[in-house]
């Protein structure tokens, strides 16, 4: 992206409000921002921050060059000379990327003058939001599937640029690696894939409709040629897609041109679980016992879990993964919290908001389970409580413009593995409840 569409992935109020605070003197006021969901999305218990180093990348990034000037025709010439000169240079404080939030946690705090900070808002909510969503379904499916290796396959269903932030947002919740190139390219996402139906189908050389030799052989010997095309380019160790034609003839297919050390067979189509059961009987019949078992297909979390009690080796997840329906909004909002160091609050029915800077911590049994939320006033941690440990959650991210957390990928993916390990087992579920463990906001003062 160039940084003029970067500046101006934003909504028009945030500069028109920019522009009045300009001329009435305000958007000088040091203010804070803060990012945080009222509410978990309906029947989740917890929540994965994710974004937070793709969003402290961008900040860096958003700048207003000519080309975005020339289009802002509705500003006067002194907001348009603030936003040619604009350059982020307050705080940013928040959770580390990976981290568990539930209602009311301060994911993100923004703090600067009121000119600086409120034109990062829809930046902001839409990195936040799209990649908390995805990562907080896919740590889910990670759960169900209990150790078992997941795909991020969803490219194919989503916007060409939100593919490689899912993808990103879904390794760092546990996937193995995705289907997407330039998730790898950017990020390091490891790239998985062999081949579609489209190979195999390619392969065919004859009449589809009656012959003088059988359908049957005929599709045979169709797909023996693309499985023996595949194996010669990518080795025994390749994945074979065996559901084109007739499952059970793709399998013995399979062996026959990779031998038993064929590295996996993919079934993309049908009941996944009896097919499953069939495949790996069929395969260890053949002495391919060490051929691994991929499904993909319409797969959630549900599905996953429902797939546990079957030879099933690896998932692949692409559609409940990255729309909507699988991963439904967090539903972040972006909330002035403080003038000038004077708390200030929405009070608007059900969309309140808690005035004051904030941080946070998490309280904890000395087994590790975590028990409580806490987010309290900037500098005023609880009190200690006897039995209980307290790890602080809120880490500076930017100071005076420059980044100074650890934006490293890898970290993330291991703080959602030790948030997760670290919930009750109520919080582990996939049936609808209330969040894992209970927020508790200290007001200002007390």
């Amino acid at each position: 992206m160039t940084s003029a569409s970067l500046a101006l992935l934003t909504d028009k109020y945030e500069l028109t409000m920019l522009a009045a605070a300009l001329r009435d003197g305000t958007a000088h006021r040091r203010t804070s921002f803060e990012v945080f969901a009222r509410r978990l999305p309906e029947g989740r218990r917890y929540g994965v921050v994710a974004g937070t180093a793709r969003f402290v990348e961008a900040l860096e990034q958003f700048r207003f060059d000519d080309e975005a000037l020339a289009s802002l025709d509705f500003l006067d010439d002194d907001t348009l000379a603030f936003l040619a000169e604009y350059r982020f240079r307050g705080d940013v404080d928040g959770y580390a990327e990976g981290e568990l939030y539930f209602p009311g946690s301060p994911v993100l705090s923004v703090h600067g003058s009121f000119g600086e900070c409120v034109v990062l808002e829809t930046l902001a909510l839409s990195i936040f939001n799209h990649d908390t969503a995805i990562a907080s379904a896919a740590a889910r499916m990670v759960g169900a599937a209990e150790g078992r290796p997941l795909i991020e396959m969803g490219s194919r269903r989503t916007h060409e640029q939100a593919a490689v932030a899912s993808a990103r947002a879904a390794y760092l919740a546990g996937f193995t690696g995705s289907s997407n190139l330039e998730a790898q390219r950017r990020y390091g996402v490891p790239a998985l894939g062999t081949a579609a139906h489209a190979f195999t189908l390619l392969h065919t050389t004859g009449p589809v409709g009656p012959g003088d030799e059988p359908l049957g052989r005929r599709t045979s010997e169709w797909e023996k040629a693309a499985f023996r095309a595949q194996v010669e380019a990518l080795g025994v160790g390749t994945t074979l897609l065996v559901d084109t034609y007739d499952i059970t003839a793709g399998v013995a297919n399979a062996v026959e041109v990779a031998g038993t050390e064929l590295g996996a067979v993919r079934i993309d189509s049908g009941d996944l679980g009896v097919l499953a059961r069939q495949v790996r009987e069929q395969l260890d019949g053949l002495g391919a016992t060490k051929t691994r078992i991929v499904v993909s297909g319409d797969l959630d979390e549900f599905a996953i879990a429902a797939l546990r009690a079957e030879p099933v080796d690896i998932y692949g997840v692409g559609t409940s993964l990255v729309t909507g329906s699988g991963a439904p909004t967090a539903g972040m909002v972006y909330k002035l919290v403080e003038v000038d160091g004077m708390p200030v609050e929405k009070r608007s029915t059900h969309k309140q908001s808690h005035g004051g800077r904030k941080q946070a911590c998490r309280l904890a049994k000395k087994t590790g389970t975590i028990v409580e939320e806490v987010v309290h006033p900037f500098g005023h941690p609880p009190d200690d409580q006897p039995d209980l440990i307290a790890r602080p959650l809120t880490v500076p991210l930017v100071r005076d413009g420059e980044p100074v957390g650890d934006g490293s990928l890898e970290k993330a993916r291991d703080r959602v593995a030790d948030g997760r390990h670290s919930l009750p087992w109520d919080g582990l579920k996939l049936s609808r409840g209330e969040p894992a463990i209970p927020t508790r906001i200290i007001p200002p003062g007390r």
